[in-house]
């Protein structure tokens, strides 16, 4: 029997601990008003010690309750300063370590799924893990043809302790909804739980990345390692050196943050255009900083962990690009009889099409310039607008509708987001919104983009090497 479900009782009573401890620190903070302190600083403060207890609860746990702090800790850039600054090396942790398995577990799911003389498939493999996440950990080795590999191995149990933890946290989601502003819990656990048995499918995950290993093989920005070897609850793949984005965040040059970032977004708005799927985990322990290949070359972007991606033959919604581009154009009844269709406006609600633009406009500023930097002031700003019951954003957010076909793609759209923010990144994402977004350009554009594209594709180089190197600086 696996750890997990052993420690299943002591879990539960962890989980079912948090709500306990949210509604003493609310009479607490009632306590604090009666004794004369403003109910802002009083919120500041429940704040702050809210975040304490549900951080140090996730650290400790696998499972579903690490892969919900792995998804909250992309938001950490919402949070005020003086919040976010002690939690912030604690939500890097989430993204990049927990506790290992025991090595004999190892040894047992290994035998069990590639046979009891697993260790001929390697010439080398080591017994300390190299990475751990929400449902499984990674060890270095190296295959028996020479090659440097990543071997995945997925916790026995997984299943059951990330569909339980979801479940416990679901029970007290309203009670989280003030550790991030502007954001409902309660949909994004309910999402998680629905990915759950695609992310235990190893099966899948080796398909959409030797999908995406494919497309990207030659791409000059992008490394996407390649399936060697996959199995029930194990999956071998090439190993990619590089710096964490963590690492990056925490302490990168200018020039890599921002590099970093641009590259992020080229690869979320590209990857469906290119692949038909979008990785949809963005979340920074699963990206590497890779140095360049020579002397004068520049920085890439290796991409981890396709176990939960969002299906897009396609490519991203049409819907999606043409109200970005009538939003920046001002068009304010175009945007809402698109909205209207598409399923963003219920029937049975009438807005005011000028007060949607004035919703959107702001969190969309970052594709009305050339470049744009992002930064967790302007996060806050814009999660405080929403936020906010007295505001009007606040109440005309309320009254939109997120049709079931978006979901992922808007957590996937904010958790990047989220990390630009962390990154401190100055991006041109409208660049990329131009050259990977179906109906961001007129028609007639979006056909020369598209044959620059291909030509990029083909070649390597981009067609005017001088319109392209600002975003490599």
């Amino acid at each position: 029997m696996s750890d997990l479900p052993r420690k299943a009782v002591t879990r539960t009573a962890k989980l079912a601990a948090l709500p306990l401890g949210f509604a003493g620190r609310a009479t607490w903070g009632l306590g604090k008003r009666i004794g004369g302190k403003s109910a802002e600083i009083v919120g500041r403060e429940l704040q702050q010690r809210t975040a304490e207890q549900l951080f140090k609860v996730l650290g400790e746990l696998k499972g579903g309750a690490m892969k919900f702090g792995q998804a909250m800790s992309v938001f950490e850039s919402a949070l005020p300063e003086e919040i976010a600054g002690p939690y912030r090396a604690a939500l890097t942790k989430l993204q990049e370590a927990a506790p290992p398995m025991p090595t004999r577990t190892v040894h047992t799911v290994l035998a069990e799924r590639l046979g009891e003389q697993w260790r001929e498939l390697f010439l080398e493999f080591e017994e300390k893990p190299a990475a751990a996440a929400s449902i499984g950990q990674v060890h270095r080795a190296v295959w028996h043809d020479g090659r440097k590999v990543a071997v995945k191995v997925q916790y026995p149990g997984a299943g059951e302790a990330l569909l339980s933890d979801l479940t416990q946290l679901s029970r007290f989601a309203r009670l989280l909804g003030p550790l991030i502003p502007g954001m409902d819990i309660k949909p994004l656990i309910s999402e998680l739980r629905d990915r759950v048995s695609e992310e235990l499918d190893y099966e899948l995950e080796a398909q959409a990345q030797r999908e995406h290993a494919a497309e990207f093989a030659d791409d000059p920005d992008v490394v996407v390692p390649d399936v060697v070897h996959q199995a029930d609850q194990v999956l071998v793949t090439e190993w990619i050196d590089g710096t964490p984005l963590s690492e990056v965040i925490a302490d990168g040059t200018e020039e890599q943050r921002d590099r970093a970032g641009q590259l992020l977004a080229r690869f979320l708005f590209s990857g469906p255009a290119r692949t038909g799927l979008l990785h949809a985990d963005p979340h920074p322990g699963n990206f590497r900083l890779l140095p360049p290949e020579k002397e004068g070359g520049a920085w890439r972007l290796g991409v981890l962990d396709f176990g939960t991606v969002d299906r897009l033959p396609g490519g991203l919604p049409r819907t999606i690009g043409e109200s970005l581009r009538m939003t920046l154009a001002g068009d304010a009844e175009a945007v809402y009889a698109l909205l209207c269709e598409d399923g963003f406006v219920k029937e049975s609600i009438d807005l005011d099409p000028d007060a949607v633009l004035d919703y959107l406009l702001p969190i969309i500023e970052p594709a009305q310039a050339d470049e744009f930097t992002f930064t967790r002031a302007w996060m806050r700003g814009q999660a405080a607008r929403i936020a906010d019951p007295r505001s009007p954003a606040h109440q005309l957010g309320k009254q939109l509708n997120l049709p079931p076909a978006y979901l992922l793609i808007h957590r996937v759209t904010l958790s990047t987001i989220g990390v630009l923010c962390q990154l401190d990144a100055t991006v041109r994402l409208r660049h990329e919104l131009e050259q990977w977004v179906p109906g961001f350009l007129p028609a007639a554009a979006e056909d020369l983009a598209e044959l620059e594209n291909l030509t990029v594709l083909e070649t390597g180089e981009p067609e005017d090497e001088e319109d392209e190197q600002p975003a490599e600086a």
